[in-house]
């Protein structure tokens, strides 16, 4: 298993622990001999590299071996358990994207902002061509979905940068949080709405965390209508299912018996990044 020379070992690390989950889901048998070994560990050097990052590469390498490999659905349990972990502890946006994020059907992936023209590096995190600049992690069920080579972008089938835009509304920073906190919610009848949850203090706390990344002047577009008329709308009184729409940025295509039929999207663009986060509804 190769590794670009400049990633650092939690990167590797990272890495190797994303690919055994996945072969491991795919029903890959191991053998005797155990799972693939892991890469020869790299100097601590290079982009990715931090303080701590040594220790919890550590303890996460101890922490594998000594896990049992049979049977192997409890194998794959404590994989996945330790991968959340490990992206969890390495830094607070990580645990924050987890929290928030993780058992919802989201995307949540930023790029490079390599252009003037935004809209180019938002097309190019929704097609995955372009990694994180920080490293830190994405959320993207979709990410081995044999839907992609269908639409390669999927669920996106992203509309040309010279319509992009249109389709998007700009929103305050409040507001955007607020948008990002209802991504929690079920797009059917919610019994447990942000606005009456006993954490959603917390809840709140975790979106603005992760809008935070992008500095004091990152702006904020959206693709709820209502902010077209109002960008400090209140998403949270609302909440996440008075924005089901189809936004014109995912496929119309069914494929393997998976309608999607509507989402909430919201990017952030900042000098140096464009981040995506998408709520998408499917059946």
């Amino acid at each position: 298993m190769s590794h670009p020379a400049d990633q650092s070992p939690i990167d590797v690390l990272d890495t190797y622990l994303e690919a055994l989950s996945d072969a491991l889901c795919d029903g890959f048998d191991h053998g005797a001999d155990g799972p693939p070994p892991l890469p020869e560990r790299p100097v601590l050097a290079g982009p990715g590299a931090g303080e701590g990052e040594d220790e919890l590469v550590a303890w996460a390498l101890g922490r594998l071996n000594g896990i049992p490999r049979e049977p192997k659905d409890a194998f794959q349990r404590e994989v996945n358990g330790l991968l959340y972990e490990l992206r969890s502890r390495r830094n607070p946006w990580n645990a924050a994207a987890l929290r928030l994020l993780d058992d919802h059907y989201t995307f949540a992936a930023t790029g490079p902002r390599l252009h003037e023209d935004w809209t180019q590096d938002a097309i190019a995190v929704m097609r995955r061509s372009v990694p994180d600049p920080r490293r830190w992690v994405r959320l993207d069920w979709d990410r081995n979905s044999t839907a992609r080579r269908t639409v390669p972008a999927y669920p996106f089938e992203p509309p040309p940068a010279s319509g992009f835009s249109q389709l998007l509304h700009p929103v305050e920073k409040e507001a955007a949080v607020a948008s990002l906190a209802i991504m929690t919610e079920s797009w059917g009848t919610e019994t447990a709405p942000v606005r009456s949850r006993p954490d959603r203090d917390a809840v709140l706390a975790d979106a603005r965390t992760l809008l935070d990344r992008y500095g004091p002047t990152a702006r904020f577009r959206t693709t709820a209508e209502a902010a077209a008329s109002d960008p400090a709308h209140d998403f949270i009184a609302s909440g996440l299912s008075a924005y089901f729409c189809f936004s014109g940025f995912l496929t119309c295509a069914y494929i393997d018996g998976i309608d999607l039929w509507g989402d909430l999207g919201l990017i952030a663009v900042s000098d140096d990044e464009v981040g995506l986060f998408w709520a998408i509804a499917a059946y």
